[in-house]
């Protein structure tokens, strides 16, 4: 990672419709408290709905004037955003 003061947002386990909303609110209060880094390296399982989970926290990260980056993302689910015409919306890697 780069030098800087992001907060980093380390998810673990599987991220998967089963899952997401454990990390809904918990996301979104850190996207608003400051720049912040989503970690995704100790993910072992993703679905679509950890993409719109991502994407509900870049809105708020929006919103609040803050940005997201992502490290260490899937390639399952990176493959899932391709296939979904959504990979250009991902946010920078850390």
């Amino acid at each position: 990672m780069s030098g800087s003061a992001d907060e980093v947002l380390s998810i673990d386990g599987p991220l998967t419709m089963a899952t997401v909303g454990a990390w809904l609110e918990r996301g979104r209060a850190r996207a608003r408290a400051g720049d912040l880094v989503v970690d995704f390296s100790a993910v072992t399982a993703a679905d679509s709905a950890a993409l719109a989970l991502l994407f509900d926290w870049l809105r708020v990260a929006k919103q609040a004037g803050r940005t997201i980056r992502q490290a260490g993302m899937p390639a399952g689910m990176r493959s899932l955003a391709t296939l979904y015409g959504v990979d250009e919306l991902l946010p920078a890697e850390a």
